[in-house]
């Protein structure tokens, strides 16, 4: 009998507990999109302003110049600033490529750059040029960038596999991918370093380096981008910890 009733609590408590987190059990099944792209598993960022903060702010942290030192951003080279927005770090990007180099502004509203495309023409900036994307591929040239860099914004990208992976297609060999973010979850507009390397090396990405920036906005990763892209159905997602 004392055998019989220890059984039934056994059973009983198995009923009742969430499933065991233990080695060998099922993953969750992968979603993906028509593309196969993996969907991402974790929460995305809502968008609330096309400005990170106040240029003063970010100027007194030299965050423009701490970014293209990091990726050794030189004369002549070729650069996507990956969400734009109103183009603080494109500005500075600039003079920094020079008249030979030419920066890419990409964002996927319109109405977000405007205000970049007026300032660029006002400056007569003929190295910036504008680019609306997608949400899952910056719509840049095939092969030619040098360095790109997503700036406060990762945690709001809605496709990230997809995004890499059709951003990896528009770098050159050995071309480097700087995000610039706050380590702090998702939700709270900033991304944990561990998950972004998961989602980058599950593209085939990188990592170079991981920089805590002076002047306390955020760290600097830099990853190389691949030389052979995965099939997107061969990208296996990041498991986000709760």
């Amino acid at each position: 009998m004392r055998n019989s009733l220890a059984a039934l609590v056994a059973t009983l408590l198995c009923a009742c507990s969430p499933p065991s987190a233990s080695v060998g059990a099922p993953a969750p099944p992968t979603v993906r999109d028509p593309a196969g792209f993996p969907a991402a598993d974790r929460p995305v960022a809502g968008i609330v302003s096309p400005q990170w903060s106040s240029g003063p702010d970010r100027d007194a942290a030299d965050e423009s110049g701490q970014l293209i030192r990091a990726l050794g951003i030189r004369k002549g080279m070729v650069v996507a600033d990956i969400g734009a927005g109103s183009g603080y770090h494109t500005l500075r990007l600039s003079p920094a490529v020079g008249p030979q180099g030419l920066v890419y502004a990409e964002d996927i509203v319109e109405a977000y750059v405007a205000g970049l495309r007026r300032e660029a023409e006002r400056r007569k900036l003929a190295n910036v040029r504008i680019v609306i994307g997608t949400a899952d591929d910056p719509k840049l040239p095939a092969g030619t960038m040098d360095r790109a860099v997503l700036v406060h914004m990762y945690h709001e990208i809605e496709s990230p596999y997809a995004l890499l992976w059709n951003l990896a297609g528009a770098m050159k060999p050995g071309g480097l991918v700087g995000v610039i973010d706050l380590d702090r979850k998702i939700e709270n507009h900033g991304t944990p370093p561990a998950l972004l390397r998961c989602e980058f090396e599950a593209v085939g990405y990188r990592r170079v380096s991981h920089i805590d920036m002076a002047g306390g906005t955020g760290y600097i990763a830099i990853f190389e981008a691949p030389k052979a892209r995965p099939k997107p159905t061969d990208i296996k997602p990041c498991r986000a910890k709760s």
